[in-house]
């Protein structure tokens, strides 16, 4: 391990037995038998039927279907949970890869029932929802027959279900794959991806810049596999989204999270105005601080003059993110408390496990698990309270069952990152010395601007290259001019991009696994400045109806979960009240340098 890391027996690992034993549990087996003959049989007994039924008898058939996913959901969840702990043990891969196709091949024989149901006629439907049976579907139904317009004869969406195996889940795996076998050399040191991007936030610019280096070598190296990856996957999105008459590449996401276009549009064209008086204008000082001319691609999360950053243990580092959320709320901090007294976090550090962090819900009838990369930085606190929000909401919403539960991407983010605002004003509020908290409050700044300006840059990248691509396929060095263009744009004069940066795309996950993901944390981290701005006002009932904000899960749009805090995210004013909040923050430091 190497030095100043935290030491892996003082780092939580999580325990998939809730979901399974072992791969080849009988549990799991059964499971899996007993699902595909419930499905066999849920067709026999609805295809082709669906609009003969009463309103009772197709709310029972959608209790049925979503018991029947849940399984499928189980399983799935635990073969990619256990290849994100460990992609580099090829029975974990076999057992991933044979579990997918499974899956698909079990789920193939209820495809029928979503289409069926969105070729109801809509006055067939609204009458049928009289009975409670089906009204209690509602949501699910509203939220399904947003995509009525774009879908295929029953033939064509049987084929591209079977065929996602081989096709998008293909191309992610080996991206995923790929990325966890590669070793970085820094320094004689031979470092995962994450080991070496944890090194661009090193205090040493020479380190900094040694990874940096490293990075951009090791990923040229492998430029043209990466390239392949993201033009294939570019191109069999084009074509799917030109059968499907989406009017951009972006359509498909901005439906899933049930968002209109134009709101999207709002925020992007907000943030993108702001460049100037957000990044642009944080980075020059941040120049100034450190005493460099130019600032290069390794300074950008280079930590400040005198911020020694000390290490922060496991055992402080859920101390502070559970104060700071039971001061906002007990029963938020119970539930948090719930993912470290059982163990639904893996934050150790390993060779084969998957980057970054993420929260995966599994399904209602277990629990999420955490997966973080804890290299005990300040940082990793803040990835922490934003990953723990995620859980929490997750618990919350569980409650509205498997086919309810899960919230678009824009309002996934609410939880998580009012989570890390919690957390941070916490710390900020707790330290007393004027040096301190002008560091604390940089280091928020940049959190924000990487989650605002940053994710907008990739889905001003993403926007690009997918428009480019539907002419003919890009070269690498294409895809790096892509790059540099929104790089150069978005950060700022200040920054002198050397050549090596070019590939530094190819190492973004979310490109791959959820092309147009990105403009979500944007979305949220605004939605979030908004919603707190509202309870530093003291709106009355704040903690309860974020609870209930929380619970709701997916049966409401992002409208009508705003509307008891007054705020409109359609509305453009909304998103500058999101960023007034870090050109506020800038504006402070601007006035303490």
């Amino acid at each position: 391990m190497p030095d100043g890391q935290p030491a892996a027996a003082d780092l939580p690992t999580w325990n998939l037995a809730d979901l399974y034993p072992a791969p080849d549990s009988p549990e799991l087996a059964a499971d899996l038998d007993r699902t595909a003959q419930q499905a066999k049989d849920f067709a026999a007994a609805h295809a082709g039927k669906l609009s003969t039924l009463s309103g009772h008898a197709l709310g029972q058939a959608i209790a049925d279907f979503e018991r029947i996913e849940e399984v499928l959901g189980r399983v799935m969840s635990y073969a990619q949970l256990l290849f994100s702990g460990d992609s580099n043990d090829p029975a974990i891969g076999q057992f991933y890869q044979s579990m997918s196709e499974r899956v698909t091949e079990i789920s193939s024989h209820m495809i029928f029932f979503a289409l069926e149901l969105n070729r109801m006629d809509d006055a067939v439907l609204a009458a049928r929802m009289a009975d409670p049976a089906l009204a209690k579907w509602q949501p699910w139904l509203r939220d399904l027959r947003v995509f009525r317009p774009h879908q295929l004869a029953d033939d064509l969406e049987k084929l591209l279900h079977d065929k996602e195996v081989t096709g998008h889940a293909a191309w992610s795996r080996l991206f995923d794959e790929t990325i966890a076998a590669m070793r970085v050399p820094v320094n004689g040191e031979e470092l995962t991806i994450s080991f070496v991007l944890n090194k661009l936030s090193d205090p040493d610019r020479a380190v900094r810049e040694a990874a940096g280096r490293a990075i951009g070598e090791a990923f040229g190296k492998n430029i043209r596999l990466f390239a392949l990856i993201t033009n294939t996957l570019a191109k069999d999105k084009a074509i799917i989204d030109t059968w499907r008459h989406y009017p951009r590449p972006g359509s498909y996401r901005n439906r899933a999270n049930m968002v209109e276009d134009e709101v999207v549009d709002a925020l992007v064209t907000a943030v993108t105005s702001d460049y100037a008086r957000l990044s642009h204008r944080y980075y020059l000082m941040k120049a100034k601080w450190l005493g460099l001319p130019k600032l290069q691609h390794w300074d950008r999360n280079a930590p400040l003059p005198d911020d020694e950053d000390r290490d922060v243990s496991w055992p402080e580092a859920k101390k502070r993110v559970l104060a700071a959320y039971g001061a906002f709320s007990p029963e938020l901090a119970e539930i948090g408390g719930r993912f470290f007294d059982r163990p639904w976090i893996d934050a150790t550090l390993r060779p084969g496990k998957a980057g970054g962090a993420f929260a995966h819900p599994t399904v209602p009838s277990a629990h999420p698990y955490l997966l973080l990369n804890y290299h005990g930085r300040t940082r990793d606190v803040m990835t922490l309270a934003h990953e723990l929000g995620h859980g929490v909401h997750q618990v919350l919403a569980a409650e509205q069952g498997y086919l309810m539960a899960g919230t678009p991407l824009t309002l996934a983010e609410t939880a998580s990152v009012f989570g890390e605002m919690l957390t941070f004003r916490a710390l900020l509020d707790a330290e007393t010395d004027p040096k301190r908290r002008r560091i604390m409050l940089a280091g928020k700044v940049e959190d924000m601007l990487n989650t605002v300006v940053r994710q907008t840059a990739f889905y001003r990248f993403e926007q690009k290259l997918h428009a480019e691509r539907r002419t003919g396929e890009l070269v690498p060095d294409r895809i790096g001019e892509i790059w540099m263009d929104v790089q150069t744009e978005s950060l700022g004069p200040i920054f002198e991009f050397t050549p090596e940066y070019k590939v530094f795309w190819s190492y973004i996950p979310h490109f791959i696994h959820s092309p147009f993901y990105v403009y979500a944390y944007a979305f949220g981290d605004c939605l979030v400045n908004a919603l707190y701005a509202v309870f530093q006002g003291g709106h009355p009932g704040f903690q309860q109806k974020y609870l209930d904000m929380l619970r709701a899960g997916g049966t409401k749009r992002h409208k009508e979960l705003l509307a008891p805090f007054g705020l409109d995210a359609s509305d453009p004013a909304f998103w500058r009240k999101g960023l007034d909040v870090i050109a506020g923050f800038i504006d402070e430091l601007e006035a303490t340098s």
